[in-house]
């Protein structure tokens, strides 16, 4: 229902989450190899709740091995011209920057700070709003730094050192001529060299679950001890 909704919502409005265990649907047609184009069936409790969802709904199954393990995706971009299958599944293996801008945002925008300045529910989201549209300006000029580079992804440069780097720049632009506003913005391409960060290792997380502390400690047996 959330999908749906947020997909209704405007245009070009996608999605893509790995499919769960007892999802029921039903092959339309083949688009590739391992690539489906298949009908998800909702579920009724799901339309009581989204009055809105249709009893079913069209999406892309894409199957992949990454590392050696079967990786199974739903996604609403079902043009296989425009949305390349390997395209999509390497956009999946890099869902986890969405967590790493969160904590940009956090620490490097925010200062650690654990709570918002403004104090009315109308000055929060405007305070949320100017985060975000600084953020995603931010790595705009980010990523055109790192597409005046050969080879070097936008995710390579330290968001730390650029975006402090970039607003100074940026705070004296408006006292900058119009005359020399071009070089200002040229010079900011001809520092990204020094912002590259060296190769990240590949790093593997597991799904796992903590513990919980017992309050007694744990008797042994005689045969333990």
């Amino acid at each position: 229902g959330l999908l749906h909704a947020w997909q209704s919502a405007g245009e070009q409005r996608h999605w893509l989450i790995p499919l769960k265990k007892g999802t029921h649907y039903q092959e339309q047609r083949s688009l590739g190899r391992q690539d489906r184009l298949v009908t998800l069936i909702t579920s009724p409790q799901a339309r009581k709740k989204w009055p809105d969802l249709p009893p079913t709904m069209t999406a892309r199954l894409l199957r992949r091995k990454v590392n050696g393990k079967e990786v199974q995706v739903l996604t609403s971009m079902s043009d296989p011209l425009r949305f390349p299958a390997a395209d999509i599944v390497d956009l999946y293996s890099h869902r986890w920057e969405i967590e790493l801008g969160y904590r940009e945002i956090k620490q490097s925008l925010l200062g650690n700070r654990l709570t918002l300045r403004s104090r009315t529910p109308a000055m929060v989201f405007q305070e949320l709003w100017g985060t975000l549209l600084a953020y995603n300006l931010l790595r705009f000029q980010m990523a055109r730094m790192a597409y005046s580079l050969d080879a070097v992804h936008p995710n390579q440069l330290s968001f730390h050192q650029a975006a402090h780097w970039l607003i100074k720049e940026l705070t004296i632009l408006p006292w900058v001529s119009p005359g020399r506003v071009p070089g200002v913005l040229q010079s900011m391409l001809d520092m990204a060299p020094a912002f590259v960060l060296p190769e990240r290792r590949e790093r593997s997380y597991p799904r796992s679950v903590r513990r919980r502390p017992q309050k007694y400690p744990t008797k042994k047996n005689a045969s333990q001890r």
